[in-house]
């Protein structure tokens, strides 16, 4: 049997432009101000337009890494110390090696940064080389096209489409676009991201 994952899943993870950080109290006001464009939403849920939809939102995201179900970070750009947005580990299967990456949010002011593409490398990295992962999921609307062609520029395998796969509030029925990463692919795969990393420096 593979060996126990660590509670909790992770710890802070820090690379050249961001800080990882397990999702606390303390991020909550500045993710308020980072979330405040209904764009971030569009193809992930309902936006969350007042105080109380977004703490609805965030209490959430707080007990699921509480108990142990998922793992929330919140993205924090090291040249400013602010928190611009939030990415977790989920769908944890310790017992078959496998996660998925997802939730995954940045205020648009920091798209094309090169802070989405160091997370990743940064959550990839623990997942094949701390936990041992065999396996990494990730996953989008079908109609995302932007997700969808981050995930096949990081080497993401594209798996298919599930059909009418969630009813999600404010989106309406979505069909999911799935890609997958497995630990033979992760040398390539940390390449690519390390190239254009190197692009951002």
């Amino acid at each position: 049997m593979p060996a126990p994952w660590p509670t909790p899943l992770a710890g802070t993870l820090e690379g050249r432009h961001t800080r990882l950080e397990p999702l606390a109290e303390t991020h909550r006001a500045a993710l308020f101000a980072a979330s405040r464009h209904p764009e971030i939403w569009r193809w992930m849920r309902d936006y969350p337009s007042s105080q109380a939809a977004f703490d609805g939102w965030y209490d959430e995201a707080l007990r699921a890494s509480a108990a142990g179900e998922e793992c929330a970070f919140a993205t924090v750009d090291r040249a400013t110390g602010v928190a611009v947005g939030s990415t977790r580990f989920l769908a944890l299967r310790p017992d078959d090696l496998g996660v998925e990456i997802g939730w995954t949010w940045l205020t648009p002011g920091c798209w094309r940064s090169g802070i989405n593409v160091e997370a990743k490398l940064l959550m990839l990295t623990h997942a094949f080389e701390t936990l041992g992962c065999i396996r990494v999921e990730l996953k989008t609307h079908a109609e995302n096209q932007r997700s969808r062609r981050a995930m096949e520029a990081m080497g993401a395998w594209f798996e298919g489409v599930h059909r009418n796969h969630r009813i999600v509030p404010g989106v309406g029925i979505r069909d999911t676009a799935w890609f997958s990463i497995i630990d033979g692919e992760w040398p390539d795969v940390r390449r690519r991201f390390e190239a254009r990393l190197a692009a951002h420096n």
